[in-house]
């Protein structure tokens, strides 16, 4: 079975002129050949594709796989992450993890929390700024969270994102509307304990491979799981299995909420537990990085017991079981 690879190399997108900020997303030359090796150890033959544009190159050209192992984050758009799997359904090609629908309304953090929230899944209380008016009408309980709505990896969240006032308030959301003019979500910041759970198979039957708690190394308390934080992470946090009542917990709401937003193959929930130790979801990544050292799904696996090989062979599994290939 020949397996294409779609992603978004880092230094192709350093080499175009785009920040380190900008391109936090983007996967390590490291990243495709741990894949790349993990896959072939496992008897499948590689074909690198690359970003969008070369997929669209490769397809016009005639060329075809069996299925394609897409972690293609995307440059441009609300919709950036969901381009490779919309030309691949196109062309009537396999590929892991979500659909464009899924991809598309899980990058936009604010549509996903009210969907969540819909269907009754804990979430802290939110607002979306679109535009600087928009704060007048914040009804939150302060203190509170802000991001961008529609990045990853941390991006655009340090030390002055939890704010106390309205004040603050609007000064970081001036700040960052120039920054990520696509919109920014404000949260009821969560004063309770940090976790990650991490997701394999698809949708109802989906499992956990394993919850991990975020511990911060130092005691602040602008103590941030940012960017910065992330590229640090060895120094500045460490992970641990928390006790079985709160995991199961933990568990128990990322496969709600994997269900219900018809999630594929894997990835991770993050959840943060409110005053009175709930756990309620803060986001989920249907397209989690797979760096075998630096991202938290490979991290959370090995605390439970996972080798990297099994990870990207279930993921595997799972895309072949849904799109009839065993």
């Amino acid at each position: 079975m020949v397996i294409g690879l779609t992603y978004d190399l880092r230094s192709d997108y350093l080499k175009e002129g785009y920040s380190e900020e900008e391109t936090a997303e983007f996967d390590r030359e490291s990243t495709i050949e741990g894949i790349e090796q993990a896959l072939q150890h496992l008897d499948y033959q590689t074909d690198r594709i690359g970003h969008v544009r070369n997929l669209v190159n490769r397809l016009a050209n005639g060329d075809r796989w069996d299925m394609v192992f897409n972690i293609s984050e995307g440059m441009h758009g609300i919709g950036r992450e969901a381009q490779v799997p919309a030309l691949l359904d196109a062309y009537s090609i396999p590929y892991t993890f979500s659909d464009p629908l899924v991809l598309s309304l899980t990058l936009h953090k604010t549509m996903t929390k009210r969907v969540i929230r819909d269907y009754g899944i804990p979430t802290p209380g939110f607002a979306f700024i679109e535009k600087p008016e928009d704060w007048d009408h914040v009804r939150l309980q302060y203190p509170l969270f802000v991001k961008p709505n529609a990045e990853g990896t941390g991006k655009g969240i340090n030390s002055f994102s939890k704010v106390n006032n309205r004040e603050d308030l609007e000064r970081i959301c001036k700040d960052l509307l120039l920054r990520y003019p696509s919109g920014l979500l404000v949260e009821e910041f969560l004063p309770g304990r940090e976790f990650t759970a991490g997701i394999l198979g698809t949708g109802r039957e989906g499992y956990a491979v394993g919850c991990m708690e975020i511990l911060y190394k130092k005691e602040d308390a602008k103590n941030i799981y940012s960017y910065e934080t992330k590229s640090d992470y060895l120094k500045l946090v460490e992970y641990k299995i928390p006790e079985k009542e709160m995991a199961e917990k933990c568990i128990d709401l990322a496969l709600r909420t994997w269900d219900v937003l018809g999630c594929r193959d894997g990835g991770r929930v993050d959840i943060r537990a409110d005053r009175n130790g709930i756990p309620n979801f803060i986001e989920v990544n249907p397209l989690a990085g797979l760096d075998k050292v630096h991202s938290d799904l490979p991290i959370l696996a090995y605390l439970h017991g996972y080798d990297y090989e099994q990870i990207i062979r279930e993921i595997m599994l799972s895309a072949k079981k849904r799109t009839g290939l065993v």
